[in-house]
């Protein structure tokens, strides 16, 4: 196989130092889009070159069944849900990202003194593209925009205090609300239940734990009052104790961390496009179940 690499492109030297594991541009790959469901690799990566081995053809990849079912499996014992379908797009995008980061560092021979381990040989494809790459050109508007296009990253959101009284024995819908009047009422229900504190939890979070309806609901209670509410959990009594009103950002104090959040962005991007420009000298195909 021809090298995929400008003639330029110098092979990495033996003499290379740093372990893959320890390398700070490494992690800084690990956020990138190519590799944003890295969490994910050691699970669902691991057999890639077995479900390649079959092909006959050292120029074409097969995406097949089986990797859709690895990734389910893979993103549920991670994330405890399945993937939805616009995830389970980008995990199989990743896969072929990391099929042809492979093999082309397998052509390269980057694999030498690793003994096939396929993590550091896609690492080390990956490290020769990073020499292909330049930043590209930028000024204050970039920046700018790329700030208010992602104010929610940078904005101070709103935060809530809150509590759940967890109550013993069973939780059904009855129960909750009967619970909750004691609560509310003179009589306290206090001994039944083991109380939960939460302490300047912002939207994000909330929907995480309980849901995006539950989060709804809390967010507009009353606070001081317990109420039952509904979550993906089943039936829970909570009270809604303060909310701190969020803070937009200035662009000003928060420039040099912009600056760099775009930096990193734009060399993943080129990064990706590298990787995907490598990947048009093979043929792809989908087998029953794995669609692009």
């Amino acid at each position: 196989m021809s090298t995929p690499f400008p003639t330029t492109v110098q092979p990495i030297p033996k003499k290379t130092p740093a372990a893959p594991s320890t390398s700070p541009r490494r992690n800084a790959w690990l956020r990138e889009p190519l590799l944003h469901f890295a969490v994910l690799g050691a699970l669902l990566f691991a057999a890639d070159h077995v479900l390649n081995a079959s092909t006959d053809q050292a120029n074409t990849i097969v995406v097949g069944a089986e990797v859709d079912q690895e990734a389910r499996e893979a993103f549920k014992a991670a994330r405890g849900q399945e993937p939805t379908a616009e995830q389970l797009a980008a995990l199989r995008q990743v896969w072929l990202d990391n099929e042809v980061l492979y093999r082309e560092g397998m052509a390269l021979g980057v694999d030498q003194g690793d003994s096939a381990i396929r993590e550091r040989v896609i690492f080390k494809a990956l490290n020769v593209v990073e020499t292909t790459v330049r930043l590209p050109e930028f000024n204050e508007k970039t920046l700018r925009d790329w700030f208010e296009s992602r104010r929610e990253k940078y904005d101070e959101p709103t935060r809530y205090d809150f509590q759940e009284a967890v109550l013993t024995g069973e939780n059904t819908e009855t129960a909750v609300r009967s619970f909750v009047a004691e609560l509310n009422g003179s009589n306290s229900g206090d001994a039944k239940a083991g109380l939960r504190v939460f302490k300047g939890r912002p939207h994000a979070n909330i929907v995480q734990s309980y849901g995006d309806e539950f989060a709804k609901v809390l967010e507009d209670l009353p606070p001081g009052e317990w109420r039952a509410l509904k979550t993906r959990e089943g039936w829970r009594a909570m009270r809604l104790d303060a909310v701190t009103p969020g803070k937009p950002a200035s662009f000003e104090a928060l420039r040099g961390v912009v600056q760099q959040d775009w930096t990193d962005a734009a060399m993943a991007a080129e990064r990706t496009a590298a990787v995907r420009e490598m990947a048009k000298k093979y043929e792809i195909r989908y087998a029953t179940g794995g669609q692009p």
